[in-house]
């Protein structure tokens, strides 16, 4: 039997701290050897892309494989569709059996907001009390969540290329927190501002100039998610300690694949991935004045150790149908 999930179930159980739990447990596994994760596919059409992500994870009370189906269209707001929607699978490794068939769309925007939660507890300052998010789509949201939750951010500055979206964050933000919420017109004036700095746009070029960063910035670079697409001037990177969640994937279609293709960036110039330093194989911050980039690009092990959380409670609370897909049980 498996579990079908709705986005409307899934939303039921899922909060950021969950998310956040699940997102240690993952880059632990991954620092520790306990993950067998191929680099993800991708199929490129006219208006944005799918990916197919598939892997495996040992967490401490489940040995789980699965496979994500997801897409990037970057237009899609302007038709009433999120930019980015998915589907997760979940399996028994032992057997191939189906455990659940869920929605992946909230279970993404939740393990990319967490991997950034993460990476700010343990690469930003600790006395960050200034956090500035250039776009203002929907990870700008979850961003924002898992950063406040790991850091005393007393002020949020928001900033986007469409206005009425950023104030529309600027609104939702206020009302949900308790800090001050900023909206700032330009890319320069919000990395100028922050302790800890967010990208989360689709451009291929760099937003953010070195000289706009300044020393102690944590920098969580989620945008570039795909060959082509830079958000950081390369000369950010070339004063920062870069920290990617997989070099790999990294190479190919984080914020370092630009430089790295131009050989503004040298290999070596990568100082590790966040596994490395969440199994403290690697330390994070060192100095109070290090600029440090998290280079996310999204992992399934990040997929399937939330989705596995959200799967277990999810059928201890009674949620989802059942479903009997190879007529085994008739």
């Amino acid at each position: 039997m498996s579990l079908i999930l709705t986005a409307a179930e899934i939303l039921k159980v899922l909060d950021m701290d969950l998310a956040l739990a699940a997102a240690r447990e993952a880059f632990l596994a991954y620092g520790e050897g306990r993950v067998n994760m191929p680099p993800k596919a991708y199929l490129s059409l006219a208006q944005g892309d799918f990916r197919a992500m598939y892997g495996e994870i040992f967490l401490p009370e489940a040995h789980v494989c699965g496979l994500k189906w997801v897409n990037v269209h970057p237009g899609n707001p302007q038709v009433g569709l999120p930019t980015v929607m998915a589907k997760i699978l979940l399996n028994d490794p032992e057997t191939g059996r189906e455990w659940a068939d869920m929605d992946g769309t909230h279970i993404t925007n939740y393990r990319t907001g967490a991997a950034g939660g993460l990476a700010a507890a343990v690469l930003s300052r600790p006395d960050s009390r200034r956090l500035g998010v250039i776009g203002a789509g929907a990870q700008a949201r979850t961003q924002i969540a898992a950063v406040l939750k790991v850091r005393p951010i007393e002020e949020v500055i928001i900033c986007d290329c469409a206005l009425a979206r950023a104030r529309s964050l600027v609104e939702e933000t206020a009302a949900a927190y308790p800090v001050k919420v900023t909206l700032a017109p330009t890319p320069q004036e919000t990395a100028q501002a922050a302790d800890i700095l967010v990208t989360a746009t689709p451009s291929m070029a760099p937003l953010v100039s070195r000289e706009w960063v300044r020393p102690g910035t944590h920098i969580n670079a989620i945008g570039a998610d795909a060959p082509g697409k830079q958000e950081l001037d390369p000369a950010v990177l070339a004063a920062a300690k870069i920290v990617v969640d997989d070099w790999a994937q990294a190479r190919h279609s984080g914020e370092i694949n630009v430089p790295l293709s131009r050989g503004e960036l040298r290999p070596e110039q990568v100082y590790g991935s966040l596994g490395e330093v969440v199994a403290g194989k690697k330390p994070g911050r060192e100095r109070p004045e290090e600029i440090t980039v998290f280079d996310s690009t999204g992992l399934i092990i990040q997929d399937l150790a939330l989705g596995w959380e959200v799967y277990r409670r999810a059928r201890a609370q009674g949620w989802g149908e059942e479903k009997d897909f190879l007529g085994l049980s008739s």
